[in-house]
C-alpha cells in the first residue's frame, strides 16, 4: 500500500478517514440538547462527550474503509463532521494516520 497522497479528487464515500482515525474525535462541543437528542443512544459514547467508537472507528460509520463507507446517522451527525472537509486540515489528518493501514 501507498501512503495517502492529496489530491483534488477527494471522495468521502470511498474514503471514510476522519471517521475512523482516532477514537478522540468525533467529540461534541456545539451541538445543542436537541441535535444531541436526535443521536440515537448506541452511538454516543458512554461519557456523554461524543461518538463511541470501537478501536478509533465511530461506530455510525458503514462500510469498508478505503472501498466505499457511509454515515449511519448522516441527518443528525455532530457538528465536528458537519464542519470536517474534503482536503481540510483535519481530512488531511485522519487520511496519513490511516494511509499505512488503508489504501486511501
Amino acid at each position: 500500500m501507498s501512503p495517502a497522497v492529496p489530491t483534488d479528487d477527494f471522495d468521502c464515500q470511498t474514503c471514510g478517514a476522519c471517521c475512523a482515525y482516532s477514537a478522540d474525535w468525533p467529540r461534541f462541543s456545539l451541538e445543542s440538547e436537541a441535535e444531541l437528542a436526535m443521536i440515537p443512544e448506541k452511538f454516543v459514547a458512554a461519557d456523554l462527550g461524543g461518538m463511541r467508537c470501537e478501536n478509533d472507528r465511530c461506530s455510525a460509520l458503514d462500510g469498508t474503509l478505503g472501498q466505499h463507507v457511509g454515515c449511519r446517522i448522516y441527518a443528525v451527525r455532530p457538528q465536528v463532521c458537519r464542519t470536517c472537509l474534503p482536503g481540510d486540515d483535519e481530512c488531511l489528518t485522519a487520511r496519513q494516520a490511516l494511509s499505512m493501514k488503508v489504501l486511501l
